[in-house]
């Protein structure tokens, strides 16, 4: 086996994955930052979710927003609803792992605020009920996902905003949707400190 070989592939496809996505997500990715950034100056908060590796997503993209990015700016309202142990493994051991953010978002979510779910397949069972959770409590959904976007694809509403990326191997949907984060944040921070560059 040529390692360099398989390595430079692995660059070549994730390029050509994100130059493949341009033009079919440059505008949902314009619109959920929008839709973020009406969220968090009518004083609402951006919930995020996802499993695995977009859990870890879901934790990048609330970091950046409580953080900061690239700009100075104060915090905005963020939470990451994969993070806390004793929630999570309460809820799972009472309800069942695929409870574990619907009853975070019925609990947090409020009518105005924004839920990130997040899911390579379209499928995950526990971001499916978190999206009809977030609709209960009128919450706008933004969904990242790949595979042609699976059952999610079915439940977005028309003010949601669908994500999907042009894939069907994990490893490049997960690549793309680390870069739509670092998009949405540098369009939320774009859009509230004016920058026109």
């Amino acid at each position: 086996m040529d390692l360099i070989s398989r390595i430079s592939q692995h660059f070549q496809d994730s390029a050509q994955v994100k130059l493949d996505a341009v033009e079919q997500l440059s505008a949902p990715i314009a619109e959920a930052a929008e839709a973020m950034v009406a969220c968090l100056l009518a004083n609402g908060k951006v919930l995020t979710c996802g499993n695995g590796g977009s859990a870890a997503d879901a934790q990048h993209l609330a970091a950046e927003l409580v953080g900061r990015f690239e700009m100075e700016r104060q915090g905005l309202a963020a939470i990451a609803l994969t993070t806390d142990s004793s929630i999570l493994t309460a809820i799972a051991n009472d309800y069942g792992f695929k409870a574990i953010f619907e009853k975070q978002v019925r609990s947090l979510g409020q009518s105005g605020d924004v839920l990130v779910a997040i899911s390579t397949s379209g499928n995950s069972a526990n971001v499916i009920e978190a999206i009809h959770a977030a609709h209960d409590n009128e919450l706008r959904v933004v969904a990242l996902t790949g595979r042609g976007g699976g059952e999610i694809a079915g439940l977005l509403r028309d003010a949601d905003v669908h994500i999907c990326v042009p894939s069907d191997r994990t490893a490049r949907i997960q690549e793309v949707h680390l870069l739509t984060i670092h998009c949405l944040c540098d369009g939320i921070d774009c859009l509230l400190l004016g920058v026109e560059e």
